[in-house]
């Protein structure tokens, strides 16, 4: 029997999925292989979803072939199948990642359409090296070497090293176009599809989906000229609108966390919070976290990192003198921001705070941050070329630092420069025993509350008042500016308007 001839727009094509693999629900669809007039079968196969050939049934229905684990495994379904009423499908069936045609087949590759291709030397070399697949285990840690470098290599280590490592699964779609009532003969078996997924989320399916284009043909040329036709369906449900909406609320919920307006890329946040007077945690929880290294994307104009890394705080308020009269202090989260480029390079990108919202429920938060700096090129060049910055010894000099005793906190000659923003989405809960059944205990918790909003107002009051004050240094420097027969000309004009 002649090579089979295939359609001139089997060709293939690559999709992106950010669901795991295991979700992909339909590999290939539906694939329907006709032979005009007489016989049509369709079959939905789902992804690594076996279905077994009629060679197949006759081989592993003989537990004395079964070699394997694998083939044992097979014996049991082909078995179950049997009881069951047999196999629905006939001429259809697939080849998973596990099964042996997968690795002949990636054994036995060509590069070109000849049948007389010669392996090249490193087609040789490459045979028997197969990409690790999705399921392999990872390595231990202890088994580690510290050399980087191998000097003298053996061949085996270059044979299992000189390949891509990313994970790939296989699966193929098969078709056995043998003559009616001589089914189950390898000659016959072609592949309809062929569908791979890798680590990092790439389906290659080939050909690809039919869709709107005309079915694929293949042409055997036996006693009889046969023409078969099979297209192939993407079966997969699609996502609702409601769904979709919901996927992405959740996906804008995980993002607690966020960088963006930075000079450099790979960013990641150190923070910690720090506890006033009358406020404890947990001895068990950390006030303190570092988040992942983020590469960013972007969003518009801006290079945004979204650090998806959700944080729990929990703090106790307790008063014990109740006579107090002091507005009570909130606690305060403190952040830098720094860089890490691929020579390990670090940098310090910019510092902020932030005060805890006084009241519950979400709060989206974007702080500004600055970075110390220093006079001169000297300094931008050794950022530049070998990292590191200017840095603060204490994070809380960010704003008073709790251990500053003094009346006034000079920071005359820091120098300092504006750089990015940091966002902050914060889910407030606000819990207490009291709301008890007595009248003094209302009247304690009360108490307590009025303290609280009394301090969320003073903040509103003071940012108002520290608005204005900016206001009127700007109008009086603006005023500064004018020149002084202007500023005396005006002056005249009012001092005559005001005499009758």
């Amino acid at each position: 029997m002649a090579e089979p001839m295939w359609s001139a727009e089997a060709g293939g094509a690559v999709y992106r999925s950010r669901d795991p693999v295991r979700n992909l629900p339909s590999g290939a669809g539906r694939p329907r292989a006709r032979r005009p007039p007489d016989e049509e079968e369709e079959a939905e196969v789902g992804w690594q979803e076996k279905l077994f050939s009629q060679f197949e049934v006759d081989l592993y229905q003989n537990e004395s072939a079964c070699q394997t684990h694998l083939d044992r495994q097979y014996h049991e379904e082909i078995l179950k199948l049997e009881k069951a009423g047999g196999r629905k499908n006939y001429r259809i069936f697939t080849y998973t990642d596990h099964d042996r045609f997968t690795n002949l087949e990636e054994h036995c590759q060509k590069v070109t359409d000849s049948d007389h291709e010669v392996p090249s030397y490193l087609a040789e070399r490459m045979a028997n090296v197969r990409r690790r697949r999705q399921d392999r285990k990872p390595i231990e840690a202890n088994s580690l070497k510290s050399k980087i470098i191998t000097w003298e290599p053996s061949e085996e280590f270059i044979k299992n090293n000189h390949v891509i490592n990313t994970p790939v699964q296989t699966m193929y779609i098969m078709g056995d176009l043998g003559p009616y009532g001589k089914l189950g003969q390898r000659e016959y078996e072609h592949v309809l599809c062929t569908i791979k997924v890798d680590g990092n989320g790439v389906i290659t399916v080939k050909p690809d989906f039919t869709g709107t284009k005309r079915a694929y043909w293949i042409e055997l040329d036996r006693q009889k000229r046969e023409l078969w036709k099979y297209t192939i369906e993407n079966a997969s449900v699609q996502v609702q609108q409601e769904e979709e909406e919901r996927e992405q609320r959740v996906f804008r919920d995980v993002r607690t966390v966020s960088a963006q307006g930075y000079e450099y890329d790979n960013l990641y946040v150190h923070f910690f919070l720090e506890l006033p007077d009358h406020w404890s945690s947990p001895a068990f929880q950390q006030l303190s976290g570092v988040t992942q290294t983020c590469t960013t994307k972007t969003v518009g104009w801006d290079n945004v990192a979204y650090f998806c890394y959700p944080f729990t705080l929990e703090m106790f308020f307790s008063q014990e003198n109740e006579s107090e009269d002091c507005l009570p202090q909130w606690p305060v989260l403190y952040f830098e921001v720094l860089s890490l480029d691929f020579w390990q390079r670090y940098r310090v990108e910019g510092y902020g705070s932030l005060v805890l919202p006084a009241s519950p429920g979400l709060h989206i938060l974007t702080i500004p941050t600055w970075r110390p700096v220093e006079l001169g090129t000297v300094a931008e060049l050794r950022r530049f070329f070998i990292g590191g910055s200017p840095e603060l010894e204490d994070m809380t000099y960010v704003r008073i630092p709790a251990t500053f005793k003094g009346e006034r906190l000079s920071r005359f000659g820091f120098r300092t420069e504006t750089t990015g923003n940091v966002t902050f989405r914060l889910y407030c809960l606000q819990q207490s025993k009291a709301f008890l059944e007595t009248s003094a205990s209302r009247h304690r918790m009360q108490s307590v509350l009025d303290r609280l909003g009394g301090f969320s107002q003073q903040s509103s009051v003071y940012n108002v008042l520290e608005a204005f004050q900016r206001a009127r240094r700007r109008m009086q420097e603006a005023r500064e500016s004018l020149p002084q027969d202007l500023i005396s000309t005006s002056v005249s004009t009012v001092h005559q308007t005001q005499e009758p």
